[in-house]
């Protein structure tokens, strides 16, 4: 045991992270799967999505209709969520349940990808990827993603485009299952009313009969671009513009800074609400960090009537100029870091909510922290950090702006 949490791998090198919480009466269980869209071909962008929804679909001991029922009749609640760097399969349920509901995530490891819900389920995921281009803000990020990180695996949206999923055939996915989906490169957490002992007992019994296999992930730092790229779009009847700039990925020190700077300048009564959303300038603005593992992105955006988008970027741009230039006040950051650390309290108490941290905190750091390691780095930020991170990832210069919607601005240096 280390700060809190148990830690066991099994002899198939399935890692296994076990937080107990004294005073709960749930448990909340997840499998993390180091594989998302980051780990795609071109030709396969789209597949671990897709993948994370076929695991539903039917297992070698259950069909989708028995793993439903099972998870209802415990009173579970089961989903999924793919990224760009991983797919995360959790539930929750009552302590005494505990075993069904790791008895379910494992049996879905091994999807059989029935060939009949393969293709019923490509027309779910296909509608999807129609539904996504229907909503400007989701056009306006995969644009990022694929302005910013062209050339490399994390250009493609998660959910992958009509033609890829279209043309992917059942053989492929169940190969890059295999390849993927391996004891070595998954992680089972399980937070709440639980023995820590019991818990791996559990996974022993459900999870060691796994074949072992090698997994090597790389990742490596991407250096994003810039440049000024604008999408016209004739059914938005608004503009949104982005100002992305370079920031520290999920496992750097920078992180809790990162987004000490999103908050101040993009959160609620942020900077951009006051001198801009109230002002008039447009409905809606804010900053957004993106992390990745191994780096990140600062994301100023803001969503206007055409007419506006001149006025609503350069106000972005000065406030962006602001605080990079002038340091935060020590009140400022104090409200941030008050809600903070309030967020930190209210989420330590809820076992799903530990459970997503704790997968975070594996997967970028390799281990587990406690909310009171959490805290403490929410403590170190200062105005002189501040101003050290902002000298470090600069706001006021050079980054890529993106804007789509119902205008061709600004028009030098656009494209489609």
């Amino acid at each position: 045991m280390k700060g809190g949490f148990t830690t066991h791998v099994l002899s198939n090198g399935l890692k296994i992270v076990v937080e107990q919480m004294p005073g709960v009466n749930s448990v909340a269980a997840g499998i993390l799967v180091r594989t998302g869209a980051r780990d795609e071909t071109r030709p396969l962008a789209g597949v671990s999505h897709f993948l994370e929804h076929m695991c539903f679909k039917g297992t070698p001991h259950r069909t989708t209709r028995e793993l439903s029922l099972d998870f209802d009749r415990m009173g579970g609640q089961p989903n999924a969520f793919t990224s760009q760097e991983r797919t995360f399969y959790h539930g929750q349920s009552r302590g005494c349940d505990l075993e069904k509901q790791i008895d379910l995530l494992a049996d879905m490891m091994s999807s059989t990808l029935p060939p009949e819900e393969f293709d019923r389920e490509k027309k779910v995921v296909l509608e999807e990827i129609a539904m996504s281009q229907d909503k400007i803000e989701h056009v306006a990020f995969d644009l990022i993603l694929e302005k910013v990180f062209q050339g490399t695996s994390l250009s493609w949206p998660v959910l992958g485009y009509q033609e890829t999923v279209s043309d992917l055939p059942r053989d492929q996915m169940l190969d890059y299952m295999h390849a993927h989906y391996v004891p070595s490169n998954m992680v089972l957490i399980v937070a709440g009313n639980v023995e820590p002992k019991r818990a791996v007992e559990l996974a022993e019994q459900h999870c060691g009969g796994w074949a072992p296999a090698e997994y090597q992930r790389t990742r490596l730092p991407t250096e994003p671009r810039t440049g000024t790229v604008v999408q016209q779009v004739d059914r938005f009847q608004q503009q949104i513009v982005s100002l992305v700039f370079r920031a520290p990925g999920g496992g750097d020190d920078g992180y809790e800074t990162a987004q000490a700077v999103a908050t101040i300048l993009g959160g609620d009564n942020s900077r951009f609400f006051w001198e801009i959303v109230q002002t008039g300038l447009c409905p809606f603005a804010g900053v957004w960090h993106l992390d990745y593992a191994t780096h990140g992105l600062l994301i100023l955006y803001g969503q206007t009537e055409p007419e506006n988008v001149e006025k609503m970027t350069e106000a972005m741009q000065a406030q962006a100029r602001q605080i990079s230039r002038e340091r935060v006040s020590a009140e400022e950051l104090q409200r941030v870091k008050n809600k903070r650390r309030t967020g930190l309290a209210v989420e330590g108490e809820s076992p799903y909510h530990r459970l997503v941290q704790i997968m975070d905190d594996v997967d970028n750091h390799g281990e587990p922290l406690t909310v009171e390691q959490r805290l403490a780095r929410v403590e170190a930020i200062t105005v002189d950090t501040m101003v050290d991170y902002l000298q470090q990832y600069p706001i006021d210069g050079d980054g890529y702006l993106i804007s789509v919607g119902a205008r061709d601005w600004p028009s030098i240096g656009s494209s489609s």
